[in-house]
């Protein structure tokens, strides 16, 4: 990957799946022989809305054991849930309270060998260039964890079903709809006790 110009879709279908938040498998079954690569064919896809939600996001909650991400306003009411890939056994996500420290759309990838990350071999960094396809998708919020942040995915029907090297990773139309609402310093807040055990986090 890091020697194409970018990683955008590779067909498509990708695309308008993506654009309408559904599995290229749906939209393939909804519309039975259609061609999607023609100009003037008329297909059915979900129906997301056409007007842009309008949140204002206090503080995100990272749920790990339960892989969820939840957006609650300043008042403190829950305003946005999504299921999320949260870490893995080799690469845990970080426990507590951290803050956004940037919002990127169209991050370029950057791999350190420092991370060691599992199938990487490369002892040397390296870059991938932006696009949906991206190793972190469309959109990056970086957390004041060093090297931890909120991303998209290239493959959105994988989220909440497999691990993550330690980030918190979306599908690219919901990490889109956060990178809209939030703004540097907005509260991040980790946690992983049972719903029955948890006391309130208040983070100022």
């Amino acid at each position: 990957m890091k020697t194409l110009k970018a990683l955008n879709y590779t067909s498509p279908r990708e695309a308008i799946a993506e654009k309408f938040h559904m599995s290229e498998a749906l939209l393939s079954t909804l519309n039975p022989g259609k061609k999607f690569d023609r100009a003037g064919e008329t297909i059915f896809v979900a129906s997301v809305g056409s007007k842009q939600t309008k949140l204002t996001i206090g503080r995100i909650e990272v749920d790990k054991s339960r892989q969820t991400v939840k957006a609650f306003d300043p008042s403190g009411a829950l305003v946005a849930f999504f299921p999320a890939t949260v870490g893995s056994k080799e690469k845990p996500t970080p426990s507590g309270s951290f803050k956004v420290v940037s919002v990127d759309p169209r991050p370029t990838y950057r791999y350190n060998p420092d991370y060691k990350f599992k199938g990487v071999r490369s002892k040397r960094p390296f870059t991938i260039n932006p696009g949906p396809n991206n190793p972190v998708g469309s959109y990056w919020i970086g957390l004041s964890a060093e090297g931890y942040g909120i991303h998209g995915t290239p493959e959105p029907s994988k989220v909440s079903k497999t691990e993550s090297h330690g980030c918190v990773r979306l599908t690219n139309w919901d990490v889109g709809l956060l990178v809209g609402k939030i703004k540097k310093g907005t509260p991040v807040v980790f946690v992983d006790a049972p719903q029955g055990d948890r006391k309130s986090l208040v983070v100022r």
